[in-house]
């Protein structure tokens, strides 16, 4: 049976707790900016002579259809007081009911979360399933010393959120929770029931100074988390980020657009602002997403942060990972620079942009940067296998004899890279190598593996080749390899299909402090003894 750990936060103890009493101001602070603008933008004038007159010296006195006429002119000024009167207790009593109704609890099984107060809704996470727990600190959050807690599940829209929490709090509940996770029990609890009541009415006040410090020394996490094992310079950012294929294909349109609106009609420089506003967003996001860009090991998994003004840290258990690539445009070639993307579960509905932010684990580093990277990423890979990733794979000579490529009499359909484009396989992994010039090689672990197709078409039926396609969770990792030699597609499936159920049934990585079999088996049985 699993050993006790440390005492649990008061949090945890398996009761239900609502969230932080500033929550409904974070959360309804969106729609209040909304209505305030409205309410600004129609009222522009008379606040301009009434606040700042000098800014409008011609207004020329009551504009036809002003609502704040309207009220003075027929005296309503006490009623329209108390119709605004109405409306803020309307919407305080709105966002406290929801606030009220607003309750989590965390058990030895799962987070369960309950919301609503006409149409209620009752999530849960299975602790075993977790993918991964990230803590978000938006700036406002930030300042008033709050975090959200996101705990990612195996599934579409199956995050369970709690937001929002003190950061003090949605710390220890994360801890909480991974150990949960990973097989452990907890201990007693660390703090009395009355000493959390009271930790929420003065964490803004305890927190606002330190999240200000934090805000300016670009650090959110204790003391007691280990170093990032990657450091990337503003330069190599500021470089990679402008020497992407897609950012020198925009920047070319837009200087050819540019030069066209200088010479040619005047108008055609309001036509392409936006482009470039949206280019400029585009840069400056992923530029101070890397700026604070950190990843190291933990007890837990994979630590990694990044953001300035809204800061993420998303702890990545282990066996979390479904596929990793490991690629290096053409462009950052003389620099040394690669890149690192993985498929993961989610459990998200966001769109491609969020989901980039999460799939990402390295903007930018060096070959040595790659390698810590993988390392963490993927503990279990020798020296043979590291060996065919980076010397052998990515930086190996064409036509390696580690992989099997396309060959010669199906050059036609990889006219440059068929020397490069092939496969390798281990009891653990299978290797997917492509490009000459932007080179990419996959890692697929067999363990992750969910099935493997071969396909072939009517070109590939005459060149006797296949396309193989390893099936993992969605992402942006292509794990699909064509123009291979149709025999060894064959022999390649059942290598695999035999080495992922071995692969499958050795995997330990849902509870990941349990040491053997017949340990998970005792915990299951208990498991199931208490729940009848």
């Amino acid at each position: 049976m699993t050993e006790p750990d440390a005492g649990r936060s008061a949090l945890s103890d398996g009761e239900w707790h609502r969230l932080h009493p500033l929550t409904p101001l974070l959360r309804g602070g969106l729609f209040l900016v909304v209505v305030l603008g409205f309410v600004v933008a129609n009222l522009r004038d008379r606040l301009i002579e009434i606040f700042a007159p000098w800014l409008a010296p011609g207004f020329s006195g009551p504009v036809p259809g002003d609502p704040v006429d309207y009220v003075l002119g027929h005296d309503l000024v006490l009623l329209a007081l108390g119709v605004v009167l109405l409306v803020v207790v309307a919407l305080i009593l709105v966002f406290w009911m929801s606030w009220r109704f607003h309750t989590f609890r965390i058990t030895g099984d799962d987070v369960e979360v309950r919301s609503g107060v006409v149409f209620r809704t009752n999530r849960r996470a299975p602790l075993d399933r977790v993918q991964g727990v990230n803590l978000t600190r938006p700036l406002v959050a930030r300042l008033l010393g709050l975090a959200k807690l996101e705990v990612v599940g195996a599934g579409l829209d199956a995050n369970v959120r709690l937001e929002y929490l003190s950061t003090s709090n949605a710390e220890q509940v994360r801890a909480d929770i991974l150990r949960l996770a990973s097989g452990r029990t907890l201990g007693e609890s660390r703090a009395s029931g009355a000493g959390a009541a009271a930790s929420w009415r003065s964490a803004a006040v305890q927190t606002a100074s330190q999240a200000m410090d934090s805000l300016v020394a670009g650090t959110d996490e204790p003391e007691v988390e280990p170093a990032s094992v990657v450091r990337i310079p503003a330069g190599r950012v500021i470089g990679s980020m402008l020497l992407r294929d897609s950012t020198v294909v925009v920047l070319a349109v837009m200087i050819a657009l540019v030069v066209w609106a200088v010479t040619g009609p005047g108008w055609l420089v309001f036509a392409i602002l936006p482009t470039m506003i949206g280019f400029a967003t585009y840069v400056g996001r992923g530029t101070v997403r890397a700026l604070r860009y950190a990843i190291a090991p933990t007890d837990h998994g994979v630590r990694i942060v990044f953001g300035i003004l809204t800061t993420v840290t998303e702890i990545l258990p282990p066996g979390r990972v479904h596929a990793v690539r490991v690629h290096q445009p053409i462009l950052w070639r003389p620099a040394g620079w690669w890149t690192i993307t993985v498929n993961r579960l989610s459990g998200s509905r966001a769109g491609q942009e969020a989901a980039e932010a999460f799939t990402r684990v390295l903007p930018v580093g060096t070959r040595e940067d790659a390698e810590r990277v993988v390392a963490l990423l993927l503990p279990w890979l020798d020296d043979a296998e590291r060996a065919l990733l980076f010397d052998r794979g990515l930086l190996g000579a064409d036509g390696d004899a580690a992989f099997t490529t396309t060959p010669r009499r199906a050059r036609i359909l990889r006219p440059v890279s068929w020397r490069r484009n092939g496969f390798a396989l281990t009891d653990a992994a299978l290797f997917l190598r492509r490009g000459r010039f932007w080179r990419s090689l996959v890692v697929v672990p067999l363990a992750r593996l969910q099935s493997i197709a071969l396909q072939q078409g009517p070109i590939d039926r005459a060149l006797r080749v296949a396309s193989a396609r390893a099936h993992t969770v969605a992402g942006a990792v292509d794990t699909s390899l064509g123009g291979i030699d149709v025999e060894a597609a064959r022999r390649m499936f059942e290598d695999v299909a035999r080495r992922a159920v071995t692969a499958a049934r050795s995997d330990r990585s849902h509870r990941w402090f349990i040491e053997d079999t017949a340990t998970l088996a005792r915990g299951e049985e208990r498991d199931e003894e208490e729940n009848g």
